[in-house]
């Protein structure tokens, strides 16, 4: 479980990104979270794993006050909360593979990190984790030989490499075109509903949050004036849209007018 109680997030420059948010999110849930630029989307998924600290107000994962964690207890709960980001962060240069194992390195003792001797099991771990993603065929492929769409996927499935109970995504289809945007949101579902993990996305392009979420969070100014399921929020998706965007929905906030 997620908790975000009376939770606060003012930046030195005075901006309030998150005003009194309060959330629970049950494990195994699929969370879109929708709104503006600068609304506060990516900061509240990145509060989650103290990527971001807040102001006031506590945010828990299954019992744990994350603005407590420090040192080694950071970093083992950090391990449990896969984080995946717009621009895909993999090292190019080196093989599909490695960019997946890099995962496993957190397990590792100095002298094997050091000369990259991972293990049978990890091997293991990093190929069933990009069989689940549809990229077996790319394990020995330089990453950046890769389309845009295949090496996001290389990043969710290194994300899966760390066996986590959680998944955040910040923008994770912005730079793809509409196909990939959904191969890559069908694999997000997949993994949500296969195995049990949650997933927070932050999302620009409201037609892939309604078609692939179960639920849907709206964030306006910091504060949160949606916040439920996504048949719910399709009930009165025009109302509601001009609830969270304070206006009507425009071409540039769909991904599937542009194919």
């Amino acid at each position: 479980m997620i908790q975000f109680d009376h939770v606060d997030k003012v930046y030195a420059n005075g901006t309030k990104a998150l005003d009194d948010v309060n959330v629970t999110i049950e494990q195994g849930e699929f969370v879109a979270i929708i709104g503006l630029s600068g609304a506060g989307k990516s900061t509240m998924i990145r509060t989650i794993n103290k990527m971001i600290d807040v102001t006031s107000g506590t945010v828990t994962v299954d019992g744990l006050n994350i603005s407590e964690l420090k040192g080694k207890e950071l970093r083992k709960y950090r391990r449990k909360v896969g984080m995946v980001f717009q621009s895909f962060n993999l090292v190019s240069r080196t093989s599909v593979i490695n960019n997946v194992l890099s995962a496993r390195v957190a397990d590792m003792n100095f002298f094997r990190t050091l000369f990259g001797l991972y293990s049978k099991e990890d091997k293991i771990i990093a190929l069933e984790a990009l069989d689940k993603v549809g990229i077996l065929d790319k394990a020995y492929i330089r990453a950046d030989q890769l389309s845009g769409g295949q090496q996001q996927r290389v990043a969710l499935a290194r994300t899966l490499a760390q066996n986590p109970q959680i998944i955040l995504a910040d923008e994770p289809v912005a730079a793809l075109d509409p196909v990939m945007a959904d191969v890559v949101m069908s694999d997000f579902q997949k993994i949500n509903r296969d195995m049990n993990i949650t997933v927070l996305i932050n999302i620009h392009h409201v037609d892939l949050a309604l078609q692939y979420a179960d639920r849907i969070i709206g964030i306006q100014a910091g504060k949160i004036v949606f916040d439920g399921p996504t048949s719910e929020y399709k009930k009165n998706e025009k109302a509601n849209f001009r609830k969270i965007y304070g206006r009507d929905i425009s071409e540039d906030d769909l991904m599937k007018e542009k194919l």
